[in-house]
């Protein structure tokens, strides 16, 4: 089965990520997509990131409709900070039957080459890159890599800190939210 995991802290999950998700599953050979919800890092305490279990529980009420998308707690169990290349190595190991590719924004790809063992991902994975309006060109060193395809999945500028930031000002974000997503905060007076 080919895999599409989407890293993030979703926080929260809005309809952009959904759109992009779902364009891929449906657009490509991806049979799903898993959005990885990253842990908040115990050496950086951010008031505006919930708590991952919290995180997780609207990346599941936002997928839970969609037979192709799933969330994953994959990243709580292992050790922190987290790099993405542990995360690939851990996945491979516990499905191996699984080919796994990851999904980043153009904007993203620009520090790729910072991340560690950029090139061993590379080498064992394909990266899926869909459109940013703010990100200008591919970096000339990825321009015609093989793992690497541009995907042209509709353009998203939505973002979770946008919503958190019209949650607190008491601005209407119900469209940009899955319903349920957006009970949820309303219920639990999130960012608020």
């Amino acid at each position: 089965m080919k895999i599409g995991l989407y890293f993030g802290t979703f926080n929260p999950i809005h309809v952009g990520h959904l759109i992009i998700a779902n364009y891929l599953v449906e657009h490509s050979d991806l049979d799903q997509v898993w959005f990885v919800v990253t842990p908040q890092s115990p050496f950086k305490k951010k008031s505006s990131l919930l708590d991952d279990h919290q995180r997780l529980e609207m990346v599941y009420l936002a997928t839970k409709d969609y037979d192709k998308l799933r969330p994953s707690d994959i990243e709580f169990g292992l050790k922190q900070p987290n790099y993405t290349i542990d995360t690939l190595t851990y996945l491979f190991e516990k499905f191996p039957q699984h080919e796994f590719s990851l999904i980043m924004g153009e904007d993203n790809l620009k520090s790729f080459h910072k991340w560690k063992n950029y090139e061993q991902i590379l080498e064992n994975h394909n990266i899926l890159i869909y459109p940013r309006l703010s990100s200008g060109n591919i970096e000339n060193r990825f321009q015609d890599h093989p793992k690497i395809f541009n995907i042209s999945a509709p353009i998203m500028e939505l973002s979770s800190t946008f919503i958190r930031r019209n949650v607190k000002a008491g601005n209407n974000v119900r469209p940009m939210l899955p319903d349920k997503v957006w009970h949820y905060i309303d219920e639990m007076n999130f960012y608020k």
